[in-house]
């Protein structure tokens, strides 16, 4: 995960948050999570991702997005509504999403302070 100034835009910005409970990854999630990375990549709007996931399972990926209209693009993506439809079908046992409106952003660097541009 790469941090620092310049990283996104000055807010506001915005940022989907995706929390999930894996139930059954089989053979084909990996493969689909690295495709949708690389999809929203390439849409309009998009700023970047973060994403982690636990030994037990839970995971989170965030998002970042220009505006609400590329969020909505990106939703009804084809490719995206299939992934979607599967992961309900198969890899998860739960998850949730929110969609805030980044106000502010700002961090840290030990022996040197992110400042934005």
């Amino acid at each position: 995960m790469k941090l620092g100034a310049g990283r996104f835009p000055e807010p506001p910005y915005y940022a989907v948050i995706f929390t999930s409970r894996f139930h059954d990854t089989g053979d084909d999630y990996e493969p689909t999570s690295e495709r949708m990375l690389k999809l929203a990549a390439e849409q309009p709007g998009f700023l970047g991702v973060d994403y982690a996931r636990g030994n037990d399972g839970l995971g989170i990926t965030v998002s970042y997005w220009r505006d609400e209209e590329s969020i909505a693009a990106w939703r009804s993506h084809a490719e995206h509504t299939l992934a979607r439809q599967t992961g309900r079908e198969r890899w998860y046992d739960a998850f949730e999403v929110q969609v805030a409106r980044v106000e502010r952003s700002y961090g840290f660097r030990r022996n040197r302070r992110l400042q934005r541009p």
